[in-house]
């Protein structure tokens, strides 16, 4: 698969039709990950490991230097990809014990970790809809928190690792800033998967989970859906739309992971929850438009890809 990232010339309607599709095939990485035999952080192993080859030939594809960047360029990049091991291990783990719409919303928390960085780096007080984002971000993270703590404590304590692996996302986005300047997003992604993949396979065995596993078929899905299709696709279409079209279409992901865990696997939504998914959802929206957000991020995954959206990477 090429990916193109030139051409400015694409109809408008393929490229939004381009970032919807992105969005709903990483809604339904969750999905692949609970239905996986292996455990849960030992399917991110093999979801970066299986990507390894074909995210290094989209670099190739796309003009990409995948070396001769420069020893500290490679220690950050490196550095990030252990971040993101620990970002995939937190999510996964989390994936396995909540539902999977409070589990897509609050591993893409990076974006509001950004907005408040941006504030730490600006050296200002939120004004006007930052507010917003913060007060909507903490009542719906509490109300979906308290409707999980109904279910199980072990249902919360899958929402914290949720929450946990949006903060490594956001570390390890801020970790590449420099790097991206450099590096292309499928350069970049080959290496993070590089030094995550034994990072991975090392937490797994620490876990006693099993490794090998004897379906392929989910491991097979979600590393085509995570790594491949749904990347390829937000690489394709995120550049030529303005944050606030990125944020709504980023609201796709919890809707259909949503209905991916109704529909696989019996997880119930009621009204209480969907007023915390809508809130913590518009918290989202009003964090990619926020200026400290948009700085402290800056494309972080190099001008191609506004990664703020969980790619699953």
């Amino acid at each position: 698969m090429t990916v193109s990232t030139t051409s400015p010339d694409k109809p408008r309607w393929l490229l939004l039709v381009a970032l919807l599709a992105g969005n709903v095939a990483l809604a339904l990485g969750p999905w692949a990950v609970r239905l996986a035999d292996s455990g849960p952080v030992s399917a991110g192993f093999w979801r970066l490991f299986l990507a390894l080859p074909f995210l290094a030939l989209l670099a190739r594809a796309n003009g990409q230097k995948l070396g001769g960047f420069g020893r500290p360029v490679l220690l950050m990049v490196l550095l990030a990809g252990v971040v993101f091991a620990l970002d995939l291990a937190s999510w996964h783990v989390g994936i396995a014990a909540t539902r999977l719409g409070n589990a897509t919303l609050f591993g893409n928390a990076g974006s509001l970790v950004l907005m408040v960085w941006g504030f730490i780096v600006w050296r200002r007080l939120p004004r006007g809809t930052e507010w917003l984002a913060i007060l909507f971000a903490v009542g719906g993270a509490a109300i979906l928190m308290g409707e999980s703590l109904e279910i199980s404590t072990a249902t919360l304590v899958g929402d914290l690792f949720c929450l946990l692996a949006g903060l490594f996302y956001a570390g390890y986005l801020l970790i590449l800033q420099n790097a991206r300047a450099r590096l292309g997003s499928w350069s970049l992604l080959t290496w993070a998967s590089m030094a995550g993949a034994p990072v991975l396979l090392a937490i797994a065995l620490l876990r006693g989970e099993p490794v090998w596993p004897h379906n392929w078929t989910p491991l097979i899905a979600l590393f085509v859906l995570s790594q491949l299709v749904g990347q390829g696709l937000l690489v394709f279409s995120l550049r030529h739309f303005p944050p606030l079209v990125i944020g709504l279409a980023l609201l796709t992901q919890p809707a259909v992971a949503a209905l991916s865990g109704w529909f696989a696997f019996g997880e119930s939504v009621g009204p209480i929850d969907l007023l915390g998914m809508v809130m913590l959802g518009l918290a989202l929206v009003l964090a990619r438009g926020s200026s400290p957000a948009s700085v402290a991020s800056s494309d972080p995954l190099p001008d191609d890809s506004g990664a703020e959206i969980k790619q699953g990477v």
